[in-house]
């Protein structure tokens, strides 16, 4: 679900997925900057001649297969997956890899093993919605209050929702739960939803929350639980009769279910329960999903009439809303552009924490390849690695095509170059709670390399520095592939960098920097844990000298300074651990716990009084340099 998901992010944040530890968001600033002092491998020369498409047959692809994905599954070790090619009327082949159940060596049957697809699930979500649009039971563009009673700040539509421009700050909250939890899809949507801290309808920012509230929409219109819509309404008519939004699964289809892996080595996972289910809950099967690309291409299933398809497939929105963000890559209602090699491509990824899968059509070739795999792999990108290379390496195979874009050769490219130059924030964020410091982790430099070119350090979705050329003012073109910047400027300055359809980079102040903040929030918390211990080792080394205790002068002032740093500690070492919990996707921590943490902050942060004036006690006692420094010190670890 991250991936589209968790990476752009990867995605976005991850190809987006979030790990676990808090440690290591608060380590990705480094990581950022060693990637922003690495150049980027050298690009293939833009507009180069196209190799010729191989014959797009069942043996030719086979064979290609055999060769890249055993290989691919091993170098990032992945147990096992399952691949589907479509093309014109049929199912070109579906194939299995390596292991379905890696203790057992049970391997991937590609017509009977199944498969968790993230959020792919959420073409499914928004196919329904497009069936209910078709019918005339609702409107894409009207406010989606006439349909659920749901309270957002804004009003919403399903146009919006659909292509993750809702304006929804990121929600991590029981995201993923455990296999004995059930889900109650309107209780999640309408309990503490997560802020709108965008207009709608002008910034992407990929949210799991606005796709499963465009499934409520589909429950309540339809009289019926989503699960059941999408079962009775999509998948028997496309004939998928082994896939199922079901958690748990039914008994008939939880035998076939693969085994997810979080990783290279080590057990499998227990059954996740997606806490958004229209976003990320489907089970399904290679025949199944080949099933599903043949409908949206035309050639199967009559789950859309063709309006309804074409629809689906353009744009949603144009520059009336997302300014000069919609001259670059744009959501469709339910896919991404991955137009590549001068053709038209659509897409959508996704990932559990242990699944991960890809579906991607070109609609007008009439071809449509799906890959799903069942672990994590050695590290956060190796299944982005090899979903990524096993697409591109097939478009570039069998459906070729040179660079359509040209550099710029403008005069004032070089000046858009620098303006577009800082540091930025990714939308798809927290702001309203105690894991924005966590997502302020995150952030990435675009540098002016000059002649109108720029890197971004790292590139979000593959976590290396990458380069871009200017094609079009304010437009920039990934050298040597298909990804698009485009900036969205408002009285000369840069006030949005639309990346990868369904995000966008956004400007980071100097004050809000991670390069500012996380020395001073590192100092601070140096500061009081050194204040702490000293203070503990005081007793003893004045004991061990023979030297005499504080005079009761000033005494409450110390304590009550002693106590709030103390809390202040203890609340630092709550939050990592309630923020390493939630960044888990598992259940979250209880509000009391929470509340807990909370009042141990508010403490600390009362303490500044008492050490403001312990401080001036000290200075105007003339207590020494070392100890008027400490002090200051603490007054500043507080207040920071």
């Amino acid at each position: 679900m991250w991936r589209h998901g968790p990476t752009a992010e990867a995605r976005r944040m991850s190809r987006t997925r979030f790990r676990a530890a808090v440690a290591a968001a608060l380590a990705l600033p480094l990581l950022t900057a060693c990637a922003a002092g690495a150049s980027p491998p050298p690009p293939p020369p833009s507009g180069a001649t196209p190799a010729e498409a191989r014959p797009l047959q069942a043996d030719d692809v086979d064979a290609w297969l055999d060769g890249f994905v055993p290989a691919a599954l091993d170098r990032e070790g992945v147990p096992g997956a399952t691949v589907a090619v479509v093309s014109g009327e049929k199912v070109l082949t579906t194939r299995g890899f390596g292991w379905a159940d890696r203790d057992e060596r049970i391997p991937v049957d590609p017509e009977q093993t199944l498969f968790r697809v993230g959020s792919v699930s959420k073409v499914f979500t928004a196919t329904a919605v497009m069936q209910l649009v078709e019918q005339g039971d609702v409107d894409l563009d009207a406010d989606v209050a006439e349909y659920v009673d749901v309270e957002v700040e804004r009003p919403v539509s399903l146009r919006q929702l659909l292509s993750h421009t809702g304006g929804f700050e990121e929600s991590v909250k029981g995201l993923i739960r455990g296999p004995d939890e059930t889900v109650d899809l309107e209780e999640v949507l309408t309990t503490d939803p997560p802020e709108q801290v965008y207009e709608p309808g002008t910034t992407p920012a990929y949210s799991n929350y606005g796709n499963a509230l465009a499934g409520l929409v589909v429950q309540e219109v339809s009289g019926m639980p989503f699960e059941q819509y999408v079962s009775e309404r999509v998948l028997q008519p496309a004939g998928m009769t082994s896939s199922s939004f079901a958690q748990p699964l039914e008994p008939a289809l939880a035998d076939r279910l693969a085994k997810g892996y979080p990783g290279a080595t080590g057990p499998a996972s227990a059954f996740e329960v997606v806490g958004t289910p229209p976003a990320g809950a489907l089970t399904s099967s290679a025949p199944d999903m080949a099933a599903f690309m043949l409908a949206h291409l035309g050639q199967g299933a009559d789950l859309l009439e063709p309006g309804a398809l074409e629809q689906m497939h353009a744009p949603a929105l144009d520059e009336s809303t997302l300014g000069g963000l919609a001259a670059g890559q744009r959501m469709t209602l339910g896919f991404f552009d991955r137009s590549r090699n001068g053709r038209r491509a659509l897409e959508h990824g996704g990932d559990t924490t242990v699944f991960h899968a890809d579906l991607e059509l070109w609609p007008d070739d009439g071809v449509g390849v799906f890959v799903a795999m069942n672990g994590s792999g050695r590290e956060a990108l190796s299944t982005a690695r090899l979903r990524d290379g096993l697409l591109d390496a097939f478009a570039d195979r069998y459906l070729p095509g040179p660079d359509r874009s040209t550099p710029t050769t403008d005069e004032d490219s070089p000046d858009r170059a620098a303006a577009l130059a800082g540091t930025y924030e990714t939308s798809r964020t927290i702001r309203s709670n105690f894991l924005a410091l966590a997502f302020a982790t995150g952030q990435t430099t675009i540098e002016d390399h000059g002649q109108g070119r720029v890197v971004l350090s790292p590139e979000p979705t593959t976590g290396e520095p990458t380069e871009y050329e200017e094609v079009e003012p304010w437009l920039w073109r990934e050298v040597g592939g298909s990804r698009t910047l485009a900036a969205r400027v408002e009285d000369g300055q840069v006030e949005a960098v639309g990346l990868d359809n369904a995000f966008a980079l956004l400007p980071v102040g100097a004050s809000r920097q991670a390069s500012v903040v996380l020395p001073v929030v590192g100092g601070s918390v140096l500061v009081l844990v050194l204040a702490v211990v000293t203070w503990l080792i005081a007793g003893p080394v004045r004991w061990l000298r023979k030297a005499p205790r504080p005079g009761r002068r000033g005494r409450t002032v110390r304590v009550l300074t002693r106590v709030g740093v103390g809390s202040a500690v203890l609340a630092l070492a709550g939050w990592v651990l309630v923020v390493s919990q939630v960044m888990a996707l598992g259940a979250p921590p209880s509000a009391t716990t929470i509340r807990i943490v909370q009042v141990l902050q508010l403490l600390g942060l009362l303490a500044v009084v008492p050490a403001t004036a312990w401080l001036v006690a000290g200075v105007r006692d003339r207590a020494g340099l070392l100890r008027v420094v400490g002090a200051a010190a603490v007054v500043l670890a507080l207040g920071g």
